[in-house]
């Protein structure tokens, strides 16, 4: 019987979608961070502006785009330091049949992923 992904191993996930994309964006690379409870996830570079990027593996019934405002807010108020834009990068993870089930090693998955929300 195939294993369930462990929160760490959605993480990963998550964290190389969202890593994959920011590099066919153009961003820069200047810390990445994949540990769990590690903020923020990418620190990036894009137009000479500085990005702190937080990822989050979200599994069904939760919305991908949802996120903590309070969380965000103290997320940006860091950001704001460095003068860094801040963005939520939500990646909604589910089994490759049935999104409402949970990701299987070695299976496919569904994914919702609807790029960077920036938080103003």
């Amino acid at each position: 019987m195939a294993e369930e992904l462990t929160k760490q191993e959605l993480h990963n996930l998550a964290m190389n979608i969202v890593g994959k994309q920011l590099k066919e964006d153009g961003f820069e690379f200047l810390g990445v961070n994949s540990k769990l409870k590690k903020d923020p996830q990418f620190v990036a570079l894009k137009n000479k502006e500085l990005h702190f990027i937080i990822v989050r593996a979200i599994s069904y019934p939760q919305d991908a785009t949802a996120y903590d405002p309070v969380f965000m807010q103290t997320i940006k108020e860091h950001a704001s330091k460095f003068d860094a834009k801040t963005y939520y990068a939500g990646v909604g993870l589910g089994h490759g049949s049935d999104y409402g089930k949970p990701v299987l090693k070695n299976e496919d998955y569904t994914l919702v992923y609807k790029g960077l929300q920036e938080i103003i």
